[in-house]
């Protein structure tokens, strides 16, 4: 019984760290990306249209980082602190599963705020609309899991395994 349970919670808390620290590896390159001139494409527009830019208060660096996902040297700047806060979370169980637990609720917040129009560019300070909103969601749902299911699962395990 005893081996049974220390398997589970050495599983678990390999999972947790893992994806707390991929988050952050992850999380740490987009940001420094976002930094490399080469890799930051200005969004396309059709023909002689205009390019929009949104109305950021913050507007140095403005582009699509991988030509995917709208970014400037602020979100660059908040991805590089995520990373690195994944980073060291991932160096013990318990920072692990706080980072997953708060990453998800921020990230998936997040990705609903990129869903409205008054609130897609974080009150003008970042972009956090077109691409971002998916892959925010999915990184924070993704997080959910590791953060607040996965451990209650294995919890469950725990209890219902027969008693010695």
């Amino acid at each position: 019984m005893q081996t049974n349970t220390s398997n589970l919670l050495q599983r678990l808390d390999g999972a947790e760290r893992l994806f707390a620290m991929i988050l952050g590896v992850v999380f740490l390159a987009v940001g420094i990306a976002g930094f490399i001139p080469g890799l930051i494409a200005m969004p396309v527009v059709a023909g002689d249209a205009p390019l929009h830019v949104p109305d950021l208060s913050f507007p140095d660096g403005y582009g699509n980082v991988f030509g995917l996902f709208p970014t400037n040297f602020l979100h660059n700047a908040v991805h590089i602190a995520v990373g690195v806060l994944g980073l060291a979370a991932a160096t013990s169980f318990s920072g692990s599963l706080v980072f997953n637990q708060g990453f998800a609720i921020a990230y998936i917040l997040i990705a609903i705020m990129g869903l409205l129009p008054a609130t897609n560019t974080t009150f003008g300070l970042m972009p956090i609309f077109g691409n971002n909103v998916w892959f925010n969601a999915l990184t924070g749902l993704a997080a959910a899991y590791f953060g607040f299911i996965k451990p209650l699962k294995v919890q469950e395990q725990i209890t219902s395994a027969p008693k010695a």
